[in-house]
């Protein structure tokens, strides 16, 4: 590979051992690093996308997994699982609080419409063919659409080799582009997942806590057609044969060993501007905490006395309690620091630095000061838009993506918009079919009113006209007017049943017009101003990636000139940490935390009841100290959770975590309150990764789920 940015970053010392989440190819550059923490793997191989073991790390389009045998059974998190555990669960068969077991193919279950397994095939290096010279002459919206006139070009070139989703991946905020190939699998199904009260044991009371004992693990299977191909569910499908698949590892985890984690890390901010930081943790984070408590209360008073609406909202509950308690956890953690301060430095440090030269300055000084000024100009209209965001019913947001496609469709589908051209067509379509088991009115309802209360508040400048008009929002409506409002909108459509909104799906822009369902009449009358807004948004983004790009050149110079390294941040590509198995002298509540937790912990915290509802059957198998060859012999049973010096992130959930030998130690699910700021600001002394244990699963599995059909295919029998 030839030498780009990138690389040439890296060149230099890495900055700790455990910092760091590598782009795979890069990982040959930190060889001595990784043979020092203890790896016993060639570097080199890692490097190597379909050989092992990088081969059985796969994406779930949001969480991480891998294959843990030769016949498509893939590993990842039971709250990754989740979804389709809600999915296939009623009041009369709750697999949620029960859990679930396929003794045989034949039982396993669809996961929830929409789910997919993406396995990496290739990752080249396109930036020369997405910023051409003709592109890199151009600026705002024009680049942009260039960008993406390329970038389609691109996709469906390799889309030409059917079953095979492919990307463009952005690195450095548009330095770097790299052309990412996967095989999609469409049929995924449920196969195991704990009970509740394992799989999310200490809910979200325990959450980002240490000490921690959560049976985190759930596993699907890939299937495919007869002769191996990406297909839709059918009962004709067979399991899907990975090339390789990891092995579990004989020897029992303890502390101080090596582990590396290879998963699919979401986002990371660590090279964004002052402005962003402040912006962040002053106004947005603060914003976001105070409206998902509102969210999460309605959410809870309106379901309480219906089970199966509780059901339908329990994923969604889930994934706003866990960005909650992450917000307070990274506000808390800002409060106590002087991050800003340092940011601030740095970023004045890098601008002497570039005006200590001519030739720097004529590269980059411009820039940097040009992409303060687009900064500050984005946040601020983030601002305005706050409330407008969430004000908007979910059947409305619906019609909104219905009619857009129905206009998008009558264009070839190379000048569609990306997300509806024919590609997309079958995820979109199972996102609308997905709605029926995550939408309740009462419940949308009462969400929407919280907000459109707030938004009606703000002064009419700030408020958008076209939304206003199409929803009836008027100067001085009080929370009545607007509750009369949304109950004539909500009562004027008929997109809540699932064969109206199904049918949408293959209507002409003329039906949407003649229509007079009120959501679809809203949907129209906006869509104009809609187009006109992103085009706005377009212009300022484009204006943006030009900027932002030179930006993070000179600041790749700047540290390399400092002998420090420069990774990029996580943008859900696939990405390897490395570091070792510690706990930390001290936590966050002031104690020393031990490396692991066992299962006496579960049987201290049970309580029989919410959160801490531990199965009968496992109490009574903890209590027989019914451990077998799952047993610690320091620990003297059976560990449940571990720590390691591993740099994760959202995204993360469900990776592999493996020992020195490659072997499959558990499954990475969390990180600790007072860490998960190293989403901006790295700390080494802090950032903890928390991964349930090997052993726990599998003794879980054996000895209170019987799982032993799972255990034989594992190899663990």
């Amino acid at each position: 590979m030839k030498k780009t940015l990138i690389t040439l970053a890296i060149l230099s010392n890495v900055a700790y051992a455990d910092e760091g989440m590598w782009m795979p190819q890069q990982l040959p550059q930190v060889a001595k690093e990784l043979k020092a923490a203890g790896l016993k793997l060639d570097p080199a191989t890692l490097t190597k996308l379909t050989e092992f073991p990088m081969g059985a790390i796969v994406s779930l389009g949001g969480c991480s997994a891998s294959f843990v045998s030769p016949q498509g059974l893939v590993a990842t998190n039971h709250h990754c699982v989740y979804g389709s555990v809600a999915h296939n669960s009623t009041p009369e068969r709750n697999l949620l609080a029960n859990g679930f077991l396929a003794k045989t193919f034949a039982e396993e279950l669809p996961a929830s419409p929409g789910s997919r397994i993406f396995v990496t095939k290739e990752v080249n290096n396109v930036s020369d063919k997405i910023i051409t010279k003709d592109v890199a002459k151009l600026t705002g919206k024009k680049r942009v659409d260039a960008i993406e006139k390329n970038e389609k070009a691109l996709v469906a070139e390799c889309e030409k080799d059917a079953g095979h989703r492919c990307n463009v991946a952005s690195y450095y905020g548009g330095l770097e582009f790299y052309l990412i190939k996967q095989l999609e699998i469409r049929d995924v199904r449920l196969v195991h997942a704990p009970a509740e009260g394992v799989g999310k044991f200490g809910g979200d009371t325990d959450n980002w806590m240490w000490p921690r004992h959560t049976g985190d693990y759930g596993f699907y299977r890939a299937y495919v057609s007869k002769d191996g191909k990406s297909a839709e569910f059918s009962k004709d499908n067979v399991p899907y044969v990975p090339k390789h698949f990891l092995k579990l590892a004989k020897d029992g985890l303890k502390e101080g060993d090596f582990a590396m984690v290879l998963g699919y890390p979401g986002r990371t901010n660590r090279h964004r501007l002052p402005s962003e930081v402040s912006n962040t943790f002053d106004w947005n984070y603060p914003a976001y905490v105070k409206a998902s408590g509102e969210a999460l209360a309605i959410i809870a008073s309106e379901t309480k006395d219906s089970p199966d609406t509780k059901l339908k909202y329990a994923g969604q509950v889930a994934g706003i309690n866990n960005y909650y308690k992450n917000r307070q956890g990274m506000l808390a953690s800002y409060a106590d620091s002087d991050f800003l301060t340092r940011k601030t430095k740095e970023h004045a440090d890098l601008k002497a630095w570039v005006n200590g030269s001519p030739a720097r300055t004529k590269e980059f000084a411009s820039d940097i000061e040009q992409i303060e000024k687009l900064i500050a100009q984005r946040d601020a209209q983030a601002k305005r838009d706050f409330y407008l965001a969430s004000s908007s019913p979910r059947m409305l947001s619906t019609a909104r993506s219905l009619y857009r496609l129905s206009n998008e469709v009558t264009k070839p589908d190379t000048e569609r918009k990306a997300g509806y051209q024919t590609r997309d067509l079958p995820r979109f379509k199972s996102r609308i079919e997905a709605i029926e088991r995550s939408y309740d009115e009462k419940v949308d309802k009462a969400l929407i009113l919280n907000s459109l209360t707030k938004y009606a508040a703000q002064a009419k400048a700030d408020r958008n006209a076209n939304f206003d008009a199409a929803m009836g929002v008027k100067d001085g409506m009080s929370a009545a007017d607007l509750k009369a409002l949304l109950d004539t909108m909500y009562a004027g459509s008929k997109l809540g049943d699932k064969v109206n909104r199904a049918a949408w799906l293959e209507r002409k822009p003329d039906d949407f017009k003649a229509n007079d369902d009120s959501f679809i009449k809203a949907a129209v009358a906006m869509y104009a101003e809609g187009i006109k807004r992103e085009e706005q948004d377009e212009e300022l983004d484009g204006k943006i990636q030009q900027a932002y790009a030179n930006y993070m050149k000179a600041k790749i110079a700047f540290m390399k000139s400092k002998g420090l390294a420069v990774y990029p941040d996580a943008n859900s590509t696939l990405r390897v940490t490395f570091g070792k198995v510690a706990g930390r002298p001290y936590g966050a509540d002031g104690t020393t935390w031990t490396a692991f937790t066992t299962v006496k912990g579960v049987a201290a915290k049970a309580t029989g009841t919410g959160e801490f509802n531990a199965p009968a059957a496992q109490l009574a198998a903890i209590k027989a100290k019914d451990f077998g060859k799952y047993v610690d012999p320091t620990l003297k049973t059976v560990p449940v959770n571990f720590l390691a010096t591993l740099d994760i992130t959202g995204g993360n959930s469900g990776s592999a975590a493996l020992n020195a030998k490659g072997e499959f130690i558990g499954l990475a699910f969390d990180g600790t309150l007072d860490s998960i700021i190293s989403d901006w600001d790295f700390s080494k002394t802090n950032t903890r990764t928390i991964a349930v244990d090997l052993r726990y699963m599998l003794w879980e599995m054996k000895y209170v789920d019987k799982a032993n059909n799972l255990l034989k295919e594992m190899g663990a029998e």
